[in-house]
């Protein structure tokens, strides 16, 4: 069996007492690795912003990755830059209204794109790259024109989550809330829309109406999440957690769940690397993903391996045995 291979292969290697010998430590300094950081109000609030982050990222990104919109992910992340230069401009330099410019020019690019691929007369890569672009450099324009934006604004493209106040945890939870509620009641829509587009027209389904609103649904989350990873680094939330559930489940609700369970992990994981090893938590974060990926990936990989090898080596042995 592939699973008994893989159990003895663990064993063989020393990765199984290693990951136990870890859990044995950590265990045994539960208090002090992992809740003496959170007697901080601001590190628990950090936190927690996390792990929602990663959890909606985790469910919205598994349509990213099944309907093949990683470039969407990556364009809309940047798109947003001229709303937030222009709440930044309005608010005379303070950065609490950032949010609401990056939304609006979050929802508003997904809807243009979503316009103009409407009636598949423009390719939506094509479309992507026209309205990325073009926004992009109006967000450069009007922040070339801000005297002394660079720091203020840098956490845009890098994330802070230390900064997150009460009021942004709240409107973090609330958006986040409000995205997972949308997805569980049109589920069965996103799902006819996103694997057999001729279903949906059969059962005539509004399916411009449902694809619009998952590209609206996806720029909130990207919104949502920017104060964590930032614009450099928001597409790998919403692809590497789907991408490593893909590996484990091929079913579209088990493999939300499962990336949900990935983000939020990465999240968790990277966010208590960020507090030990001084570095940003973002890039913490998605490295972590990348980890995890890579960590499923190659088991995936030894598994198979295992599969097609394991009943030869049987059969081999049973030959070389001498029979009684």
């Amino acid at each position: 069996m592939a699973g008994e291979g893989l159990a003895l292969w663990l064993a063989d290697t020393g990765l199984w007492q290693t990951l136990l010998a870890g859990w044995g430590v950590l265990w045994h300094n539960f208090d002090q690795v992992v809740l003496s950081p959170l007697q901080y109000p601001l590190l628990a609030r950090s936190l927690a912003a996390a792990i929602v982050v990663g959890i909606v990222s985790g469910v919205l990104g598994t349509f990213v990755v099944v309907r093949g919109m990683a470039f969407f992910g990556d364009a809309l992340a940047h798109a947003i830059l001229p709303g937030v230069a222009f709440a930044y401009q309005r608010a005379n330099g303070k950065t609490d209204n950032l949010f609401w410019g990056g939304l609006i020019a979050g929802v508003l690019s997904a809807l243009g794109i979503g316009y103009l691929t409407r009636h598949e007369k423009i390719r939506e890569d094509t479309a992507i790259g026209v309205v990325f672009a073009a926004m992009f450099a109006l967000g450069i324009a009007m922040i070339s024109r801000i005297n002394n934006y660079a720091g203020d604004l840098s956490h845009i493209l890098f994330g802070q989550i230390l900064g997150v106040s009460e009021a942004d945890l709240l409107r973090i939870i609330g958006f986040g809330a409000a995205v997972l509620i949308i997805v569980a009641l049109f589920f069965k829509e996103f799902m006819i829309i996103s694997f057999d587009p001729a279903l949906a027209r059969t059962l005539r389904l509004p399916t411009e109406a449902f694809r619009l609103l998952l590209l609206v649904l996806i720029a909130v989350t990207i919104v949502v999440s920017l104060q964590t990873v930032g614009i450099a680094l928001m597409v790998a939330l919403l692809v590497t957690p789907a991408a490593t559930a893909q590996l484990v489940s091929k079913r579209l609700l088990p493999m939300m769940f499962v990336s949900a369970l990935f983000g939020a992990a990465s999240s968790i994981i990277g966010f208590y690397i960020s507090y030990y090893q001084d570095i940003a938590t973002g890039p913490a974060i998605v490295l972590t993903a990348t980890a995890l990926f890579v960590f499923v990936f190659a088991v995936q990989q030894a598994r198979q391996a295992l599969a097609q090898t394991w009943p030869r080596l049987r059969t081999a042995k049973r030959r070389v045995t001498p029979s009684r």
